[in-house]
């Protein structure tokens, strides 16, 4: 129970034991979660108290809300291991048969929006020149874990959209295009917050930290062919790195 005659703060109280009955299974995986209303009379506390202890539940995966249903209890942590992760491993371009992701939307880039890319493609910027996205979700387990945008110049690949509705596996697509063949990649990582759109899509509050891996990829010819922006869930991924020293 909440006690009220200690130092530790009301809402870190609720949390811990929101916490401890997820963890014993009274609050099982995808259920609902009482109300902040119901959270209030259960423990005679103020809803801001409620509201804090939710809202922090959220930000660390223990819960995620949906709008105008509730708060529910979150999948067990199922983490992704990327320490093999070489660049290619959200590549449309070298995609293993479409499995693990969830294609949600593909537009073709004008000039005009493809504009602040043409710098990653080596492409002048008076020169004209269209690009395909490609939004896809990485799944775990059933659980959103990653969102990623896909940039592939329409120049070397015109009919990749319509590749990519068909599921077609990277072979194909590369089919009689070998100076195209991905063989170097160039990665950067960093951390950022979700914005809404993203939140919504990975089940997470706006907000939550997430490991963003930006990745170009080129071919042995030096043709820029794909450019990736991967946002990973911080609380589903853990990062390795293994280096040898060379004498």
């Amino acid at each position: 129970m909440i006690n009220k005659y200690i130092n530790i703060p009301l809402y870190s109280q609720l949390k811990d034991l929101i916490v401890n009955k997820i963890e014993q299974g009274e609050y099982s995986e995808g259920s609902k979660i009482p109300s902040e209303e119901n959270f209030c009379e259960m423990y005679d506390i103020s809803r801001p108290t409620v509201r804090q202890a939710i809202n922090e539940l959220t930000n660390n995966g223990y819960v995620y809300k949906e709008k105008g249903k509730g708060t529910f209890v979150a999948k067990r942590k199922s983490l992704i291991d990327i320490k093999n992760y070489n660049g290619f491993t959200d590549s449309i371009l070298d995609n293993n048969l479409y499995k693990g992701i969830e294609v949600v939307k593909t537009e073709v880039l004008n000039d005009q929006k493809f504009t602040k890319y043409k710098g990653i493609f080596n492409i002048p910027s008076g020169q004209q020149a269209e690009a395909a996205l490609i939004m896809f979700l990485t799944i775990s387990e059933e659980q959103m874990v990653a969102v990623n945008t896909s940039l592939i110049p329409l120049s070397l690949f015109p009919s990749i959209i319509q590749d990519v509705k068909m599921k077609k596996p990277s072979h194909e697509i590369l089919k009689g295009k070998y100076p195209f063949i991905p063989s170097h990649s160039k990665s950067s990582i960093e951390i950022v917050y979700s914005a809404q759109e993203e939140a919504a899509m990975l089940h997470v509050q706006a907000g939550q930290p997430l490991i963003k891996i930006d990745n170009v990829l080129s071919s042995k010819s030096g043709y820029i062919v794909e450019y990736i922006i991967s946002k990973y869930r911080a609380d589903k991924c853990r990062l390795y790195f293994e280096n040898t020293k060379h004498s």
